[in-house]
This record gives C-alpha cells, structure tokens and sequence, in this order.
C-alpha cells in the first residue's frame, strides 16, 4: 500500500512509518519546516515537507495513496499560548481528514488518545477499566491538550457517516525513537537521572509504542468504519508505584518510597507555572499534569485484541527498551549507575539509529 503519514516525526509517527517500511509498504511522510528528523533517520521515505493548514494542497499530495494516518497533534500540558495547539490539533485535523476523503483514501485512521474517554474513577463501576462506550463528555477535559483532542475526535467521528474513518485511542505508550521526550516519557528519564523524590498515586495503561505502531496497521486492514479502538496492554495497567518499582528492578536504582499529597503536588505546580512565566521557561511541574493523576487512567483494550488482533508486548518489556533507548541516545547524565537487569530477557537491548 501507499501510506500518508502526518505527524511522522513525532513518537508515534516515527514508530509508524518504521512498521509500515518493515511490511513492504510505502510512505509519504509529511513534515513540518524545520521539524526534527532524526527519529527517522535511516528509513527508506518520501518527505513531504509542508502542515496541515492547507487542505487542497494536502489533498493534492495525498492523492494516490491507498492509506492516510493522521498521527500529528501538538502534545503538551503547558503553553503559553494555546492557539497553535488549537490549529494543530483541531482545525489540523479537520483539514487533514476531509483532504484524505478528498483524495479518495481507502482507509483513513485518526490517531486520538484515551483521554477523551472517562476512567474508572469517574464511572460509577469504577472498579473496571474503561472501555471504547466510555465516552466523556467536553466538560469532563480537565486541559486544553484533552479539550482539543475532544473536538478533534468529534471531527472524525461525524466524517467517519462519508469517509472510511477509522479512529485509534492509544493509552500511554513508551520504548523506542521517543526523542522530546513525550509526557510519559520523561517520567522515565525523571526516575533515571534521579529527579523524582516522591510520586504521585495515580496510574496508566502502560504499552509498547511498537504495538501502537502496530495497531494503527491493523486498524487500516480490519478496522470498522467509524468505530474507535484502544490500543493498549491487557497486562498494563499499572499504578505509578509499580511502574517505578519496574524500572528499579531493571536499573538496580531506588524507587521514590514517599508518596506526594496532592494538595502539596498542586501547589508546587502552581508555583512551576508562575515561575515558567517569570523566567520564560516550560515548568517542571505543570498543573495539568496534577490534574490528569487525579483518575488513574485504566483501559481494557479487548476490543483491538480481538477485532484487529493488537500484539501484547509484556509492559516490563516496554519499560526496559524505553530504558535501553534513554540510555543509548544520551537522555541519561549518569548511565554508569544503572545496573541493567542483563540476565532478564527483558532487559534486551535495542538499537535504533537516532543520532
């Protein structure tokens, strides 16, 4: 198949167009003027250089491709300004998925995010993890980055009634090529350097970004039209404690043992915030942030699982090549103190080509 990726040079999209050459396909890959290309250094792509502001011309160079993933969305907690992230991710995505109809695509799949769906902790049968039929509502987003993809989401759904949309919501990935790092990447690169006294009581469905990658494949081959899938792990769901004491075990480090009050964690996200717009800086803890752990984020993916047939790399799998990839590219000031757990399968290292 021919594939249009936007969004290629990001964690997801990276993991994406790698898949896809793996199988034999091939890719348009859109980027954006000036953006960062190594995570996609050494693979075999056409790069379309332009955005998303533009529909006729995304149409024009869609045209001929069998298959457009719409994986580029401006992820973060805290801007100064959110109207890029509105253009990028709401008016983006209308753009990008009406020039995929436009352009006579026989699948298009719209890469969301699980948190516009409500978790257990706002479900009255809070003890199961969420499903696809757990929809939130707009005034269930606690920030703008949910807010937009909530629109966004609303976007694809409402084309999917004319054009073969197929809408993917991943939980929280990790592991390879995640070169900012994203959100729950950094927690990772957080606890390695020694940065995180205490953790909040929260929690996430934790699954490999090559399953990701993966599912959004499969969800162009067997997907249904206008239906959304979680991509996650069965396995994953695990509390940031755990998640913590994983990544112990694997580096031979001390997991935080002092769980953070969040009146105290709100606080001092409050005070990151009003310190990043003195100094101009991106705060260290955004309130957004404290704010998303209120619920931890449970989902069930059984539906990916059975419909598409999503791969289920162990979580601890995940953990360690994320682990191995930190390290590799840099993102570790002091490697020489992990421990890495060689005798473990788990611990394999994996190399991809980031300089």
């Amino acid at each position: 198949m021919k594939c249009f990726v936007t969004g290629a040079t990001g964690f997801i999209g990276s993991n994406l167009v790698s898949e896809l050459i793996a199988r034999g396909h091939e890719v348009k890959a859109l980027i954006r003027p000036g953006a960062d290309t190594r995570a996609l250094e050494g693979l075999a792509y056409e790069p379309i250089e332009g955005d998303l502001s533009n529909r006729a011309w995304l149409a024009a160079a869609m045209k001929g491709c069998d298959w457009c993933f719409h994986v580029a969305a401006l992820y973060a907690l805290w801007l100064r300004d959110y109207k890029p992230m509105i253009r990028a991710n709401v008016d983006g995505t209308r753009n990008a998925l009406h020039a995929a109809a436009d352009a006579g695509c026989e699948r298009i799949v719209y890469t969301s995010t699980v948190g516009v769906l409500r978790p257990p902790g706002m479900k009255r049968t809070s003890a199961h993890p969420s499903d696809e039929l757990d929809s939130a509502r707009y005034s269930d987003m606690t920030n703008e980055y949910k807010r937009t993809k909530w629109r966004a989401e609303e976007i694809a759904r409402n084309l999917a009634a004319k054009a073969p949309i197929v809408i993917v919501n991943p939980t929280a990935p990790v592991g390879p090529r995640d070169l900012k790092p994203t959100p729950t990447g950094k927690i990772i690169v957080d606890f390695l350097n020694g940065a995180m006294p205490a953790y909040l009581n929260t929690g996430l469905n934790w699954v490999h970004v090559g399953d990701v990658a993966v599912g959004h494949i499969l969800a162009a081959e067997k997907g249904r039209i206008g239906e959304r899938y979680i991509l996650g792990n069965a396995e994953g769901n695990w509390t940031l404690k755990q998640a913590l004491d994983e990544l112990a075990d694997l580096t031979g480090l001390k997991a935080p043992r002092l769980a953070m009050p969040r009146l105290v964690a709100m606080a001092a996200a409050r005070a990151s915030e009003t310190m990043a717009f003195v100094t101009r800086s991106t705060p260290r803890v955004p309130v957004a942030g404290v704010r998303m752990a209120k619920y931890k984020m449970f989902f069930t993916p059984e539906k990916a699982i059975r419909e598409l047939g999503l791969p289920q790399t162990p979580p601890r799998q995940a953990l360690a090549d994320a682990v191995n990839w930190f390290v590799q590219h840099g993102f570790v000031k002091a490697p020489e103190r992990l421990k890495l757990r060689s005798d473990k399968p788990a611990i394999a290292p994996v190399e991809v080509p980031v300089a």
